[in-house]
């Protein structure tokens, strides 16, 4: 794999780099919404206020959903397929999207008929991809690993389904986004969960995770999902694995995501730099906070959505 990729916010063009390397850092607030991301920027309500006007509504033209497919035996293993109307010859990439909150809450579509997180999968099918939002089972009912095993399920659903929707199996990209990319962290990093044919996943956008649970701030939410020994949190990490494994990941912070999160990212990164780790890209965006990264997706907010096309175009440069 190539050791740097493009992506160009803003009209300048800039390497997203290595893990080796600073993280990159890049700018592109919506034309239409000229307000500063600052840490306030982290309340809900006014992201919605700034980001869903921005954002397709339904019907969305020219795409077609499959939506409550079942992929599992519980009544949260469910996901929505989107792919184009008109179907093509050639198959296309497919983009997983594992959604956050905090594992004991979040859904695949945000209430009150808001765009998120259809943005995520919209976006996929505007730029040749079939795009896929799953949701998983939830703390305190189900603990770890509940969350990473649904992702599992969920990339062997696909493996085996997804070309009747016109997706590419041997091309499944997973991106988790807070919880959602701890579990996709943590299936990444377990072999145990993945089952007899491996990862199945030709790479992994990991948004705003925690990737060593042992040095994590443990809170009730943390605590319903991973449990109360502390003694587990080690096994129950995924650094070591993360080190470990031959998966391309693309790794990305927002500059205000909480500090816990930038400590995650930074622990990571010291431990690929320790293991002469080259092939994973990490991207810090200028001016977003935790929610916003991804809910600027399928706007002219192309900080993120640009890394991610840079990082699954890539693929086919090896």
């Amino acid at each position: 794999m190539k050791r740097y990729s493009w992506m160009c916010a803003s009209m300048v063009c800039i390497p997203l780099v290595a893990a080796s390397s600073p993280f990159a850092q890049t700018s592109s607030k919506p034309d239409a919404k000229q307000e500063n991301l600052s840490p306030a920027m982290a309340d809900l309500d006014r992201l919605i206020t700034l980001y869903a006007p921005l954002q397709e509504t339904r019907p969305y033209k020219g795409i077609d959903i499959a939506r409550d497919l079942r992929y599992g035996p519980s009544e949260r293993n469910l996901l929505d397929i989107f792919k184009p109307a008109t179907p093509s010859s050639a198959l296309r990439p497919v983009l997983l999207f594992v959604h956050g909150g905090g594992f004991t809450g979040g859904e695949r579509q945000f209430p009150r008929g808001l765009p998120f997180y259809d943005n995520v999968a919209v976006w996929a099918v505007r730029h040749g991809y079939v795009g896929v939002n799953m949701t998983y089972r939830l703390a305190p009912q189900f603990t770890w690993p509940a969350g990473a095993e649904d992702v599992a399920l969920a990339v062997r659903y696909l493996a085996d389904e997804v070309a009747s929707q016109g997706g590419d199996p041997n091309s499944i990209y997973v991106m988790g986004h807070s919880a959602g990319a701890v579990h996709v962290a943590a299936y990444l990093a377990h072999p145990e969960l993945q089952g007899s044919k491996g990862v199945g996943v030709a790479g992994a956008i990991l948004v705003s995770g925690a990737f060593d649970i042992a040095s994590l701030p443990i809170g009730d939410r943390e605590k319903a999902y991973f449990g109360g020994d502390s003694s587990r949190y080690v096994d129950q990490s995924s650094l070591r694995g993360l080190v470990a494994s031959g998966t391309r990941l693309l790794v990305v912070n927002a500059e205000h995501d909480p500090p816990m999160f930038l400590r995650q990212a930074d622990e990571l990164r010291k431990a690929l730099d320790q293991a002469n780790k080259q092939s994973v890209l990490m991207l810090r965006l200028d001016g977003h906070s935790h929610m916003s990264s991804v809910m600027s997706i399928n706007t002219n907010d192309t900080a993120l959505s640009r890394a991610i096309e840079a990082f699954i175009s890539d693929k086919s440069k090896d």
